[in-house]
C-alpha cells in the first residue's frame, strides 16, 4: 500500500519535471522567434527610412532585452520547478 503511494508520487514528480523542462524549451524558442521578428521589423524599417537607423537600433535593443529578460525569468521558474 505505502509502496504504491510512493510510486505514484514519484511518477507525478517525474511528469512535473518533464513538463517544466518542456516549458523551459518553449520559452527559449518563443524568445528566439520574438527577437527574430524584432530584428526583421527593424531591418524593414531601416530599408524604408535609412536616416532613422540610430533611433530604430536603440528601440530594437531595448525591445530585445525585454523579451530576453522575460524568457530568462520563465526559464528560471521552470528550472526551479525541476529542482524542487
Amino acid at each position: 500500500m505505502i509502496s504504491m503511494i510512493l510510486l505514484q508520487a514519484a511518477a507525478g514528480a517525474a511528469i512535473g519535471k518533464a513538463g517544466a523542462a518542456i516549458a523551459a524549451a518553449v520559452a527559449a524558442i518563443a524568445a528566439a522567434i520574438g527577437i527574430g521578428k524584432i530584428g526583421q521589423a527593424t531591418m524593414e524599417s531601416i530599408a524604408r527610412q535609412p536616416e532613422s537607423v540610430g533611433d530604430l537600433r536603440t528601440a530594437m535593443i531595448i525591445a530585445a532585452g525585454m523579451v530576453e529578460g522575460a524568457s530568462l525569468f520563465a526559464i528560471i521558474v521552470c528550472l526551479l520547478a525541476v529542482l524542487r
